[in-house]
């Protein structure tokens, strides 16, 4: 694991402008509050929940359950946490989970047989291209391979699935490259390099800082809010690749008011706190090349294989994401900050698997706090700066002139496009030229 730690400073400036961005769709209504869909008469009826009342039933059932406890995904249709059980001799524990409020269904893995398969394929298949998730709703490991698996890769990848044993693992070829996205919300520039702001949050010593990717952070040290403008905030941590894709950066200016919320292109949304994420939650993304896209989780604890190398623990979904749009924020519609964008294959047009850093990690991992735990901070007088949301905030050849579309990125695509940060989802020509020999994008 790679992690560079860079001495805290202090200096000049204010919280990156809102940059123009293009709803690609619309935030839906506030959820309901959680309702108990059970009556006295029928008290073990699965409750209906919103995804995280879910996923906080879904961490004490696991509790409860033990090893008869095989994972737990959410029916957005239902409004209900679907758990898995392996109930062996002790059918007591199906009682138990009704009794919680979960629909309950029995498999044939379990968790630990599930987690050795995933070793078995860190040991036998760490190839560049490929990734692998827990997928609950089939009880299967899931595994993913990009364009540039091929050939011997392949044949390897395809042998160590099979040799999992029936039942035990899926395969699928993606059409795209696995590559990380560099880019939450706001556009923030190093030199040649464009990534977006994740959430503004506040250090373990009650200063400004905002989280993003850590392969921007890897990057480069100091960050501006315009493209070529003087550097407001500077790394303090990072780690990429290994245990994460994540970075503290901190504003220079102890002064600068960092507002817990996500810029989604005329409106903001309110960050009130930081949430685990649950499969089959719907999700929102906000990325300063291709604005607001939403979604849902597909896997949690997720290892990818970038050409950078090995990185782990990250939550995978269906969301799309292009050059530019790494270390945006994923959140959700009624405020949680779920996930830092990390990288994936494909684009806003053909779609793709795209990968989150967890933001409850992150800030385990770097001391800070984020929404209500972090209260104090306040929208920056620089914060909606025309510099940053002007023709020089473009998305270079990932979105040349055209990424300014109105379903896309707004304002975000002019001519004088910000370059690549050679993070492949860093927008600019870098894409090209980091290429490496496998066809996968080389991130520095």
């Amino acid at each position: 694991m790679s992690h560079k730690r860079i001495p805290k400073r202090k200096a000049a400036i204010a919280v990156g402008g809102a940059v123009a961005l293009g709803a690609a769709v619309i935030l839906l209504p506030h959820a309901n509050a959680s309702q108990d869909g059970a009556s006295s008469d029928a008290a073990t009826a699965p409750k209906t929940l919103k995804a995280t009342d879910a996923s906080d039933l879904a961490s004490q059932l696991a509790g409860l359950l033990g090893d008869a406890f095989a994972g737990s995904y959410y029916d957005g249709d239902k409004q209900q946490l679907v758990v898995n059980v392996v109930p062996g001799d002790n059918n007591n524990v199906i009682v138990q989970a009704k009794k919680a409020g979960a629909t309950v269904r029995e498999v044939d893995n379990s968790m630990t047989e599930l987690a050795e398969g995933k070793r078995t394929l860190k040991t036998e298949a760490t190839i560049p291209g490929t990734s692998w998730a827990v997928d609950p709703r089939t009880n299967k490991i899931l595994v993913t391979a990009d364009s540039t698996v091929t050939g011997e890769k392949w044949d390897r990848l395809e042998s160590t699935v099979q040799g999992l044993g029936s039942g035990m693992a899926t395969i699928k070829k993606s059409e795209g490259t696995f590559r990380t996205f560099a880019s939450g919300g706001d556009a923030i520039f190093s030199g040649g390099a464009r990534c977006s702001l994740g959430f503004n949050v506040t250090a373990d010593d009650g200063a400004p800082a905002f989280l993003t990717a850590g392969h921007c952070a890897v990057a480069a040290d100091e960050w501006s809010d315009a493209q070529n403008g003087q550097p407001i905030a500077t790394v303090d941590q990072a780690v990429f690749p290994g245990e994460g894709d994540f970075a503290l950066v901190r504003y220079d200016d102890p002064a600068t008011e960092a507002p817990s919320d996500v810029d989604v292109g005329g409106q903001t949304v309110q960050i009130t706190e930081a949430a685990e994420a649950t499969v089959g939650q719907e999700v929102f993304r906000m990325g300063s090349t291709t604005g607001l896209a939403d979604g849902q989780v597909l896997g949690l604890d997720a290892t990818v294989n970038y050409p950078e190398g090995t990185v782990t623990g990250l939550i995978q979904t269906d969301v799309c994401a292009e050059p530019g749009d790494s270390g945006g924020s994923m959140f959700t519609q009624d405020g949680l900050a779920i996930g830092l964008t990390s990288g994936g294959s494909g684009d806003c047009t053909v779609g793709g698997e795209t990968f989150f850093q967890p933001v409850t990690t992150a800030l385990a991992a770097v001391g800070a706090t984020l929404g209500e735990a972090g209260a104090g901070a306040g929208a920056g007088d620089q914060a909606g700066g025309e510099e940053a949301g002007g023709e020089d905030a473009g998305a270079g050849e990932a979105g040349g002139e055209d990424a300014g579309a109105d379903d896309q990125a707004g304002e975000v695509g002019g001519e004088e496009a910000g370059q690549d940060d050679g993070t492949g989802y860093g927008a600019g020509q870098g894409a090209e030229d980091g290429a490496g020999d496998d066809g996968l994008t080389e991130t520095h």
